[in-house]
C-alpha cells in the first residue's frame, strides 16, 4: 500500500486512482445494511420488551410497513423503524372508505381459522343448498347469542350453514364453560344446544372436547364479545344482527 500510494504522489500511473480506491475498498469492514424487516424488528423489540414481532410486510402505502405482532394490535412503521403508527389505516376510494388494517385482518383470521380445521365444531346445516357458510363464536348463557340462535332455521332456510365454536366469556372452570362442555359431550348436542340455549336444564357430562381449544381460538382471532361471527372471508361481524340483514351482507337477498 506504501508503495502504491508513493507512485500516485510521483504521478507515475493515472490508472492507480481506481487502484488505490478498490484497495481500500477491500480493506474497510464491510457495514451490512439492515433491511426493513430487520430494523423494524430490532428498534421494535429493543423499545418494548417481551414484544415479539412475528410479520413485517409493506402495506399499501409506499414506505410504510405493516408489523404483526404478539399481541395482535396492527402496528405500521417506517422503513428504518423511526416512527411507528398505531390504529386503523383507511383509504379514500371512489366507492367510499375503506379499512385496509380490517381487510388484512381479516386475511390472516381466515388463514387462522382454516389451520384450526374444522373437527369439534356443532354444527347447523342449510336447509337445502348451502349458499354461505358462517363460524360463530358463541357463549350459551349469552343473551343476544341466544337471540341468533332463536333466529336459526330462518338462517338455514336462507341457505346459511351455521358452525358453532365455543366461546364462554367467563373463560375456563366457569358455570358456562362446564355448561358447554356438556352440550358438546351430549348424545345429541343439536339437541343439547337448543335445550341449553332456551335456558332450560342440560345434563352434565364430560368427556375429551375441544371448548378449551376453541376459545383459545377465539381469543387468537381477536373475540373479544359474543356472539363474533365470521364470514368465510374473515371479515368479523360483532354482536348479534338479524338473519335476513346477514343474508343481505353476504349477498343473498
Amino acid at each position: 500500500m506504501k508503495q502504491l500510494l508513493s507512485r500516485f504522489v510521483r504521478g507515475e500511473s493515472t490508472g492507480l486512482v481506481a487502484a488505490l480506491v478498490l484497495s481500500l475498498f477491500l480493506a474497510a469492514p464491510q457495514a451490512v445494511a439492515e433491511t426493513p424487516e430487520e430494523a423494524i424488528t430490532k428498534r421494535l423489540s429493543e423499545a418494548v420488551p417481551g414484544l415479539r414481532v412475528d410479520a413485517v410486510k409493506e402495506s399499501a402505502v409506499p414506505g410504510l410497513y405493516e408489523v404483526r405482532t404478539n399481541n395482535r394490535d396492527m402496528i405500521y412503521a417506517t422503513g428504518d423503524g423511526e416512527y411507528i403508527l398505531a390504529g386503523e389505516l383507511l383509504q379514500l376510494t371512489d366507492q367510499g372508505v375503506v379499512n385496509v388494517t380490517e381487510k388484512a385482518r381479516s386475511g390472516e383470521r381466515a388463514d387462522t381459522m382454516a389451520a384450526f380445521g374444522d373437527e369439534g365444531l356443532i354444527t347447523y346445516p342449510a336447509t337445502g343448498e348451502q349458499k354461505a357458510e358462517i363460524d360463530v363464536f358463541t357463549d350459551i348463557d349469552c343473551p343476544y347469542c341466544r337471540k341468533l340462535h332463536d333466529e336459526m332455521d330462518r338462517l338455514n332456510e336462507l341457505g346459511i350453514t351455521v358452525n358453532y365454536y365455543a366461546f364462554p366469556r367467563s373463560g375456563p372452570g366457569t358455570p358456562s364453560f362446564t355448561k358447554y362442555e356438556s352440550v358438546w359431550c351430549a348424545d345429541n348436542q343439536l339437541e343439547a344446544m337448543n335445550r341449553a340455549k332456551a335456558g332450560e336444564k342440560v345434563s352434565q357430562a364430560s368427556c375429551d372436547n375441544p371448548v378449551a381449544d376453541q376459545y383459545q381460538l377465539g381469543r387468537e382471532v381477536g373475540v373479544t364479545g359474543t356472539p363474533a361471527i365470521l364470514t368465510e372471508d374473515g371479515n368479523m361481524i360483532r354482536g348479534y344482527i338479524p338473519a335476513d340483514k346477514l343474508a343481505q351482507g353476504l349477498g343473498l337477498l
